[in-house]
């Protein structure tokens, strides 16, 4: 089996970063009326800024689909080209189609060839899960090189026009017009951008990352969804989805609207991220000490202090010291996420040669959760 490193990394945020203060002018008003949560939820996250594909004037810039694609970009240049890729793996949470698949969308924006494309589908975790596909097709000897990508454009769901017709709704049934925390709560919690990696096996370029190993979890079989859209969650935990409610109840209930179980989230987020990260560690005979930074991918600070506190109880403390993350200056950006903490780490001038990277990437869709170790080389 070849090994597998990653040579280039990159990144693409779109437009100019956004303050706390103008998330609300970006997003809207919804009802005319400032949101209740908006400062709690932004309180508790550590979110100073982040990034949304709109325009000054709230005009979108950027689909999914052409932020990937700027991301890829930026990985190319006269030596590596687009024309040069063997496969294209891409990860998303929001698609722009129910289909064609986002990678096929993105290849076709592309100055590519024929080549194998592979879309990974969830909600965090899809952008390593990405990944670990073209991980594998390098290490089995398949190809040559591969570029996978991880990115978001929140900001399309979360525009306040978007619930224009659940208002008027509640309004007609004489409720109070606001719409629940659930779907509220994301709305201060995600940005837009994507990230991507060239993975050779060789190691190519400066500071080179080897993936020593990759290894995934699920609790779907134990645990509820939490993070969900498409659907709506019935009083028994199960989701129906959106092809069985009426065209009319889709605009309703914002059916299609992100939406976040966040008692669920609170409970379970950080207790099966370090019961899963301790798995890892003994299966692959990793200890703390071996750690030379730990990169995990936190939607909130709040979740980071429980997630600490959890490992010291587990008896797997990794030094915050060790902590590597830019959630505060560019926002929870979902299945972009890690590759955005990797490249602005690999860029920092920080690393050196046999460094040991953990990264940790949990999905609160229905909880599942991912870890890869590096070496620098």
């Amino acid at each position: 089996m070849k090994n597998v490193y990653i040579t280039r990394t990159a990144h693409f945020l779109p437009n100019d970063p956004i303050s706390n203060e103008d998330m609300e002018n970006k997003l809207g008003l919804i009802d005319d009326k400032p949101s209740r949560a908006r400062r709690i939820v932004l309180r508790n996250n550590g979110i100073k800024t982040r990034y949304y594909a709109l325009d000054k004037d709230n005009n979108v810039t950027h689909n999914n689909a052409q932020i990937t694609k700027e991301a890829i970009a930026n990985l190319c240049d006269k030596d590596f080209k687009e024309n040069d890729i063997e496969l294209l793996s891409c990860g998303t949470s929001g698609p722009d189609n129910l289909l064609p698949s986002h990678a096929a969308m993105v290849h076709g924006l592309l100055d590519s060839k024929s080549i194998e494309l592979n879309t990974a589908a969830g909600v965090c975790c899809s952008g390593v899960n990405a990944l670990k596909y073209a991980y594998m097709a390098i290490k089995s000897d398949d190809k040559n090189n591969a570029v996978c990508t991880g990115s978001e454009r929140s900001s399309s769901w979360m525009t306040s026009h978007k619930y224009i017709e659940e208002v008027k709704h509640l309004k007609n049934l004489e409720e109070t017009p606001v719409i629940g925390f659930k779907k509220d709560f994301l709305r201060w919690m995600l940005s837009d951008g994507a990230g991507a990696f060239l993975l050779e096996s060789e190691p190519k370029g400066e500071c080179p990352l080897k993936i020593e190993w990759m290894k995934a979890y699920s609790y779907a079989y134990e645990l509820e969804t939490c993070m969900y859209a498409g659907g709506e969650k019935l009083e028994d935990g199960s989701i129906k989805p959106w092809t069985d409610y009426t065209p009319e109840e889709w605009l309703e209930q914002s059916i299609f609207s992100l939406k976040q179980d966040v008692k669920i989230l609170d409970e379970n987020i950080a207790i099966k991220g370090v019961e899963s990260m301790k798995d890892a560690m003994t299966t692959y005979n990793l200890n703390v000490d071996d750690i030379d930074y730990f990169l995990p991918h936190l939607s909130s600070f709040y979740f980071g202090d429980r997630l600490y506190d959890e490992m010291i109880d587990k008896g797997i403390a990794i030094p915050k010291e060790k902590w590597f993350t830019n959630l505060r200056d560019v926002g929870n950006v979902g299945a972009a996420s890690i590759y955005l903490i990797i490249d602005e780490l690999r860029k920092s001038g920080k690393l050196k040669k046999g460094d040991k990277l953990l990264a940790a990437i949990p999905e609160s869709g229905r909880f599942s959760y991912f870890y890869f170790l590096m070496t620098v080389c």
